[in-house]
């Protein structure tokens, strides 16, 4: 008897000794992201205001791309991987190159210093996941515990950069393989996000994004119907911008074999597409607008603002632009939703928070995380109307998504396993 309460005794102090260990090794993660996510969003900020207070720098438009591309070809960097490289590493092991973080990071800035339509969440999970798989071999992982370490600075760096702490560590539990989600990488992705988080807060300034609702009505049947009916189109608009994007990439590669050729006519493009709409409205991350319209401070929507996103954003990574695709869609999501909340006769505000949420989950697929980003964007008042439009729009979106990469490992319609790529 007393062996065995030594060997249960000796067995626990192990697992308190890992899981220490884990603790320290998570925070050293979450302190490097949180000041690589702290200069990425306070580097974004200064040209965003620069390239706004003299426009011609969206001149660069055509040539932008071009120099992208050669920036990574002078780094023997395959751009194409990108955030699909950091999920499959965590499927599978692949090495991500220490250098993809500040590659990803001159680029990004680079791009939103251009004007190009493109977001902040790409560079902050390759950024993250680079400064995981960097800690991973200098503390000597396996291939398993390397994984996490991804995972955690995946977690830390989206922390960081939006100020979201508990949806930052349910998405990289969540992205990689839909369906199912490795606890063991709770700790580490808990205690990376809120270092991350506070690090960039306290020594950057990084303030969290919080829109502040209107009243939130109370649910009923006919609003519960109205909830379902709208996230159904959620699940469609999700298909539409995932569509959009594999078949622009795959038309631009048939149409210009040669990358400087085909990232130069997107580029025209974008710059053209520009100029005939003023240069604010679609250029750049547009968080600017999604707070207007979700505080409901009288932005005029069109019925075709949420669709201009979707070509923006589209041209601007065909044209070989870095950042991401989350903030458009948080702009894309919002004025959708604001948008056809005044058809249905939907509060528009909440509209524009409840569909915003909906479509993030249906283009990443990632329901629990989307729960968590309405609950710390918006507050916790309108979760009645956040939890079922996630869940009809997570079944409605099909198995599409826009990370190649990311694995369904069951059905969404049965329990049946099924392990297949995004379409």
């Amino acid at each position: 008897m007393n062996g065995k309460i030594r060997q249960k005794a000796a067995e626990g102090m192990h697992d308190i000794g890992r899981t220490v260990r884990w603790a320290v090794i998570a925070a050293f993660c979450g302190l490097a992201c949180g000041i690589a996510g702290g200069l990425f969003v306070k580097a974004l900020k200064y040209v965003t205001e620069l390239r706004e207070l003299h426009p011609a720098f969206m001149l660069l438009l055509p040539v932008g791309g071009v120099l992208i591309y050669y920036f990574y070809h002078l780094l023997h960097d395959d751009q194409s991987t990108g955030t699909n490289l950091v999920i499959t590493s965590i499927q599978s092991g692949e090495e991500v190159p220490a250098r993809m973080a500040p590659a990803v990071f001159i680029a990004a800035v680079f791009s939103h210093l251009c004007g190009a339509s493109v977001g902040r969440e790409g560079a902050a999970l390759q950024i993250g996941g680079s400064i995981g798989h960097t800690l991973s071999r200098i503390f000597r992982m396996d291939p398993n515990n390397a994984r996490i370490m991804v995972m955690s600075g995946m977690a830390g760096a989206f922390s960081a950069v939006f100020g979201t702490p508990v949806t930052a560590v349910f998405f990289a539990m969540e992205v990689t393989s839909v369906g199912i989600m490795n606890y063991t990488a709770m700790i580490p992705c808990v205690i990376a996000s809120f270092v991350g988080r506070e690090v960039a807060r306290h020594f950057f300034g990084v303030s969290s994004a919080f829109y502040r609702l209107d009243k939130v009505p109370v649910v009923g049947v006919v609003t519960m119907l109205k909830i379902a009916g709208l996230s159904i189109l959620c699940g469609l608009v999700s298909i539409l911008f995932c569509v959009v994007l594999r078949q622009t990439a795959r038309l631009g590669r048939r149409l210009f074999p040669n990358q400087y050729a085909r990232v130069l006519f997107f580029g025209s493009v974008l710059l053209l597409l520009s100029w005939l709409t003023g240069g604010k409205a679609y250029n750049g991350t547009g968080a600017v607008m999604i707070s207007q319209i979700v505080e409901n401070s009288g932005t005029k929507i069109h019925w075709y603002t949420w669709l201009m996103k979707i070509l923006f954003t589209t041209v601007s990574l065909a044209a070989g632009y870095k950042g991401g695709e989350i903030v458009p869609t948080f702009f894309i999501g919002s004025t959708f939703g604001y948008f056809i909340g005044t058809v249905f006769g939907f509060a528009p505000s909440l509209c524009a928070a409840v569909i915003m949420g909906a479509i993030f989950c249906g283009v990443t697929n990632t329901p629990v995380a989307s729960v968590f980003l309405c609950i710390e964007l918006f507050g916790i008042k309108g979760l009645l109307y956040y939890v079922p439009a996630i869940a009809v729009a997570y079944v409605a979106s099909s198995y599409y998504g826009l990370y190649p990469a990311q694995k369904f490992v069951f059905s969404k319609y049965d329990s049946g396993f099924i392990n297949k790529n995004t379409s």
